[in-house]
């Protein structure tokens, strides 16, 4: 079982639009991201969990439509900035086919460092905006296969 933890990428300040959609720079970090992922074929999940926020929403979005992939996008509850991860973890026990969850900071850290680690602090991982983290639940347990970020792409 693989899940993909995505932080959603740039947004437009609140100021300039309340509702915070992907600016310029994020809409290319998600196209450098899908640029990297493509051709190895390691990003194959099944269901894009997003947020209720528009930028982790086009995130999801957007990598569904650069990848070509046949995943079905999935609002989910529990996966804002200061949602308990403990919630999405339980329901990730309960999936037995490759997900991606599009989220936010300090939820998705805390999420890794819960499955990884097994406690939520301190964390274990730093997810800058658009950076994926692959894990892999072998057994009892999960295992980081890779992760990057967007600015070591280029």
């Amino acid at each position: 079982m693989h899940v993909y933890l995505i932080r959603h990428a740039h947004a437009v300040d609140a100021e300039e639009d309340p509702e915070r959609p992907l600016s310029k720079r994020g809409q290319e970090q998600v196209r450098t991201l899908a640029i990297f992922l493509k051709p190895s074929g390691a990003f194959r999940p099944v269901e894009i969990w997003h947020s209720s926020l528009v930028r982790s929403r086009q995130t999801a979005e957007q990598l569904v439509q650069r990848l070509r992939l046949d995943a079905s996008l999935l609002l989910m509850p529990d996966l804002e900035s200061d949602a308990d991860p403990r919630a999405v973890a339980r329901r990730i026990k309960a999936v037995t086919h490759p997900i991606a969850i599009v989220g936010h900071e300090p939820h998705l850290s805390a999420l890794a460092t819960l499955l990884v680690v097994g406690k939520t602090e301190p964390p274990t991982f730093a997810m800058k905006k658009c950076a994926a983290l692959a894990l892999e639940g072998v057994e009892s347990y999960w295992m980081v296969r890779w992760h990057v970020s967007p600015e070591v792409l280029g």
